[in-house]
Order: structure tokens, then sequence, then C-alpha cells
């Protein structure tokens, strides 16, 4: 019986070196494959804003966004009053001792952004996280960034600047 010689084997046993970096190599994946399926989400804030002062953390909240507005609502003091329930988003209203806002989620980011720019018509101060926008006073939204996180986004509006004089 004759031994062929295949192409690329020299007939000699692996190195004990390449067994452990195949073993180091498939272990590597492994783990990698772990990571990845167990990261959960949160990467898609950061994947898509790289400044990282424009990334949201709530720290404070222990929520991940986006949320529910009756989350949200809880975690800013008030039971919110659902004003409007549709597929597009849900709103729902707060007043408490500090103001009223209102706290809008929405099921997807696309939707959020399409809100942002219809508002963007009436100007004004938003806090805006994942699939979320809460509209307060600038100083309320401030207090609240700490607790759920997100940015503070202004809207300037259409019309003249206010205190601009007409030419």
């Amino acid at each position: 019986m004759s031994q062929q010689t295949r192409r690329g084997h020299t007939g000699r046993t692996p190195s004990t070196a390449r067994l452990l970096r195949g073993a180091a190599l498939a272990g590597g994946l492994t783990l990698l494959s772990l990571a990845t399926a167990c990261g959960g989400g949160g990467s898609e804030e950061v994947a898509m804003n790289s400044d990282p002062a424009k990334i949201s953390a709530a720290p404070a909240a222990g929520v991940v966004a986006p949320a529910k507005v009756e989350v949200i609502a809880g975690l800013t003091g008030c039971e919110a009053d659902i004003r409007i329930e549709a597929d597009e988003l849900r709103q729902g209203a707060c007043t408490t001792a500090d103001g009223g806002y209102l706290i809008t989620t929405f099921p997807e980011e696309e939707l959020k952004e399409t809100w942002l720019d219809s508002a963007s018509v009436y100007g004004g101060t938003y806090l805006v996280g994942t699939r979320w926008v809460v509209s307060a006073e600038p100083e309320l939204l401030e207090r609240f960034r700490g607790r759920l996180g997100g940015t503070v986004r202004e809207l300037r509006g259409i019309g003249p600047e206010p205190g601009a004089s007409a030419s």
C-alpha cells in the first residue's frame, strides 16, 4: 500500500504552539460571539453619535431608553396623563409644582427625528433620548437630564430671532 502525499501536508504532527494558537483563536471567537449576543443594545447611540459630549447616559435612572411615557414620567416625579396614543407616537402630559411638560415616545428613531423636524418650525428646547423627547422649560430639562440622560436640543423655529429688529 503506497502512501500518497497530500498538498501542504508535511507528515508532521502539529506543534504545541500551533495547537495553543488554534485553541486561543477558537476561545476568542466563542467569547466574541457571546459578548455580541449578550451586549444588549445601547450601542446604537454611540455608533450614530461619535461626539462623546453628546452620548446620553442616565446613571441615576437605571433605565435603558427607549422607555415608556409612564416610566419617564415616574422618573421625573409625576403620573402622566396620556393625551395621544397612536401608531407613530405616545404622548403624556405632566404637571408638577415646577411646571408642566410633555413626554413623547416613538416606536422608531426615524419617527422621533421626523417629529423633531416638524417641531423645529415652532422652536423650543427639548430633552432628546433614544426614541423619546421631553418638552419643557430649559431649567427643568437640565434637571431631568440628570435622571433621564439624553441631550438638550434647542430648535430655532421660523421667523426673526427674539429681540431682533426689523429692517
